[in-house]
């Protein structure tokens, strides 16, 4: 249980269609992700964040990353799939085991704020040239 005192950073991002609620340090299973054992993934698609006050993208938060661990990559339960037409003798069974990748989230964050400033910084000092002349 959380006090007032405590806060968790938590942000909502698109991992590979999905989204997904996470955490710093939160262990998730997101659809399979190419990438190996111990690889460090950086998911940019962050549609909110929440450290205090809530952000929300439009549709996304331009320079906010979310950066995670690749713990694992491992199959899921068998799901048996079983199609049938009655009085047709149509019977047909099929299974499958989804793949799914493991991850930690290391950090939430990233703000390129700065540098965004820096750039709109610019063209004003040049009109600033022009009317000097």
């Amino acid at each position: 249980m959380q006090t007032k005192n405590e806060y968790f950073m938590y942000a909502i991002v698109e991992i590979a269609g999905l989204q997904y609620k996470v955490e710093q340090d939160q262990k998730l299973f997101v659809n399979r992700l190419k990438a190996n054992i111990d690889d460090e993934v950086t998911f940019d698609k962050v549609l909110l964040t929440d450290n205090g006050s809530v952000t929300v993208g439009a549709p996304v938060i331009n320079g906010v990353t979310v950066v995670a661990k690749v713990l694992d990559q491992v199959k899921g339960d068998k799901v048996i799939v079983f199609k049938k037409k009655r009085r047709k003798g149509y019977k047909v069974k099929n299974g499958h085991r989804q793949q799914f990748t493991q991850i930690q989230i290391v950090s939430i964050g990233g703000l390129e704020a700065p540098k965004k400033a820096a750039k709109k910084a610019a063209p004003k000092k040049e009109t600033e040239a022009k009317a000097e002349d």
